[in-house]
């Protein structure tokens, strides 16, 4: 897709493959003729990718809050193949929510799977990866981790937590040959709005005429998304032929236009605003 790609084959681990992008990133990685950890929580709903593509592959149960489990998934990937070039943080999903009617066991269970499973995967792959002098981890964020809408607010704050996440590793580590990127896809046919997603089990009158008509929309307009999970595969096994691969990559019609349209709203505000800002230091010379 790209005349910096390069053709090498690379050894990948990858979280969340049972379904939708993280399926499709590791059958577009393996028919690219890479080496794929395909990991799930229920090892046979990846078994398949063995059956297809034999030594090519391994499938490993992992359900990504489990530290022990992904050393464990770490550890086969280095056995089976001698290391890992590319990590994939994919796996996570959805919960609708007004911020007033969200459950605490419900919040800390969202970013125990979609933040701090990828902090423990990323701790668990770096030394490896230093080691060798190279790797590209990837993480898998959305649009939601660049502009927050109701009723996503407690879903973009782990995906917000992990754009920030990415940003400075991919400062800490470019000395050592590792490159990070977030991608952030826009509205995809997968199942995030569908059988993965959460829900508040203790919805609020006052916000019925708002919240809770998103929340209908969202589940109402799952199986016609304008997305294609397969396009995002395919972007990101692109990515890891790039010599020098972007920090972030958006992935949609839907999020190219409300990013730009943040951004106008943000450069309005700070210009409207800026004599505020500048009035705050001791004056110079104090």
């Amino acid at each position: 897709m790209s005349p910096e790609a390069k053709p090498e084959k690379k050894r990948w681990l990858i979280t969340g493959c049972s379904t939708g992008i993280g399926r499709e990133i590791a059958r577009e990685a393996l028919e690219a003729g890479h080496q794929v950890v395909a990991t799930a929580r229920k090892v046979e709903a990846v078994q398949d990718f063995v059956d297809d593509f034999g030594d090519l592959a391994i499938a490993v149960a992992l359900d990504v809050t489990d530290r022990d489990q992904i050393v464990a998934a770490v550890a086969a990937a280095e056995a089976a193949f001698g290391g890992i070039d590319v990590l994939v943080n994919n796996a996570g999903y959805g919960y609708l929510s007004a911020v007033e009617e969200g459950e605490d066991s419900e919040i800390r269970a969202l970013f125990d799977t979609n933040y701090f499973s990828v902090v423990d995967a990323i701790q668990a792959v770096l030394p490896g990866m230093r080691a060798q002098g190279s790797g590209h981890i990837i993480n898998i964020s959305s649009m939601t981790g660049l502009v927050a809408n109701p009723p996503n607010a407690f879903y973009s704050s782990t995906k917000f937590a992990m754009e920030a996440l990415t940003e400075a590793l991919s400062k800490e580590v470019a000395t050592f040959g590792i490159k990070v990127t977030a991608v952030e896809p826009g509205a995809f046919r997968t199942d995030w709005a569908k059988r993965s997603m959460h829900e508040s089990s203790r919805p609020l009158e006052a916000y019925s005429e708002d919240v809770a008509v998103r929340k209908d929309l969202i589940k109402q307009f799952a199986d016609h998304l304008p997305g294609d999970p397969r396009k995002v595969a395919e972007a990101v096994v692109m990515l890891t032929g790039l010599e020098s691969p972007p920090l972030r990559l958006l992935l949609g019609h839907d999020v190219l236009k409300a990013v730009r349209e943040k951004i106008a709203d943000m450069t309005a505000s700070i210009d409207e605003w800026e004599a505020v800002t500048r009035d705050v230091n001791f004056p110079a010379g104090t």
